[in-house]
């Protein structure tokens, strides 16, 4: 079991004061955190740039031409070359897809920066959801830790459905209603009263 004290599987959602511009209104889904850093990918930032020009590159045809027109995200500002695909460890037909270099967040989340789950989501021997990503954010050791205790984000648990089918344009705000919180309200000044 995960200790509390740590926020793998939990949304990191920007303060708006937050002026960093690779993480400016953004959600960032923890995939791991522990004494030694924490690893998430930004899930509301997507590109231009769409799944297709990825299989393109790695010579997968997709055998549904619409996954094709998946956007990719930025998911951070580190290695933005390299692609991470959050998904869904069960498909809708309760078919398993784990492959040998997932990371398993949860009992049905994982997040795998390998070709094969690309390859099947071309095949459609995996339909479940997916995110994919270039890139990701990285915090070293103690880092997230001060950046919470600085008020620069907030942090709740994740939920599926803002991950998978909630518009990008609203992940920001619904994940923070999760809390409780309307996050058009918060002043970009903290501290100023």
């Amino acid at each position: 079991m995960i200790e509390s004290r740590y926020l793998t599987n939990h949304f990191l959602i920007a303060m708006p004061a937050l002026a960093d511009p690779n993480f400016f209104h953004t959600v960032t889904y923890i995939c791991e955190h522990n004494q030694g850093g924490a690893m998430g990918i930004v899930v509301n930032r997507p590109l231009t740039l769409q799944l297709g020009e990825i299989f393109d590159q790695l010579e997968i045809e997709p055998s549904n031409p619409q996954l094709a027109q998946q956007p990719l995200y930025l998911g951070g500002p580190i290695q933005r070359e390299r692609v991470f695909v959050i998904h869904q460890l069960t498909g809708p037909e309760g078919k398993k897809w784990d492959g040998e270099l997932t990371l398993r967040v949860t009992d049905n989340i994982g997040v795998t920066a390998s070709r094969d789950i690309l390859a099947a989501m071309a095949s459609g021997e995996f339909t479940g959801h997916s995110l994919v990503a270039l890139g990701y954010a990285g915090w070293g050791e103690g880092q997230l830790e001060q950046e919470m205790i600085a008020n620069s984000w907030l942090s709740g648990m994740a939920d599926e459905h803002i991950l998978f089918s909630t518009a990008n344009e609203q992940r920001w705000g619904k994940a923070a209603e999760l809390l409780g919180v309307d996050i058009s309200l918060l002043s970009g000044e903290a501290g100023h009263g």
